[in-house]
């Protein structure tokens, strides 16, 4: 993606702002998620022929989508996209623009509802780890996160949440389809052959 200036000063921002402000025991919603989901979603853009002026939308939307964890869990979503509106205008994004980026965020909300085909690219972007090599490690971040958030407090609870929410999870964009539905579904059997040994 060729960076424009307006969207230069909003990756510093954003990117000091989370590494700094994001509060301890965001294990998995740290400033590396944010990365890794900018990295994500620029490359399901080029892969699905997005031009520039909209991979920049969805790349600005990566950089806010859990922005919102700096202030609390509860409807971070809600939050990013406030944050966005109160900041974006300093950086000269208009209303228009803001307004596409607040929709792929509140897009990400579970269960996600992208509603075209920006939204499905920060969607597929967010959950791209599912079918990753690195989902365990990942994951584990998560479970940490979630434990010391008072989440589910044992890996039996836990294996079972996953299994949940792998079984109901879907990829919206033919790439993310190609790229990791396979892998993905070699995880959930991963889960569930542990949970049938477990028992």
């Amino acid at each position: 993606m060729t960076e424009t200036a307006r969207y230069k000063k909003v990756f510093e921002r954003m990117e000091t702002w989370q590494r700094e402000e994001l509060p301890v025991g965001m294990y998995y919603h740290s400033i590396h998620h944010v990365l890794d989901v900018l990295h994500v979603a620029q490359k399901l853009c080029a892969m699905e022929g997005v031009d520039a002026a909209d991979t920049e939308l969805v790349s600005v939307a990566a950089l806010y989508h859990d922005s919102g964890y700096i202030f609390s869990p509860i409807r971070h979503e809600e939050r990013g996209c406030a944050l966005a509106k109160e900041t974006l205008p300093e950086f000269g994004y208009n209303p228009v623009e803001i307004e596409k980026i607040c929709h792929m965020i509140l897009a990400t909300r579970l269960p996600q509802s992208p509603q075209n085909l920006l939204e499905q690219i920060l969607c597929d972007a967010d959950m791209d780890y599912l079918g990753r090599e690195d989902y365990d490690i990942i994951a584990q971040m998560l479970y940490r996160e979630w434990h010391a958030l008072g989440g589910p407090g044992s890996l039996d609870n836990w294996d079972q949440q996953q299994e949940r929410f792998l079984q109901a999870h879907t990829y919206f964009t033919d790439s993310a389809k190609n790229l990791r539905e396979e892998g993905k579904n070699a995880h959930l059997q991963k889960i569930l052959e542990r949970m049938k040994n477990e028992r």
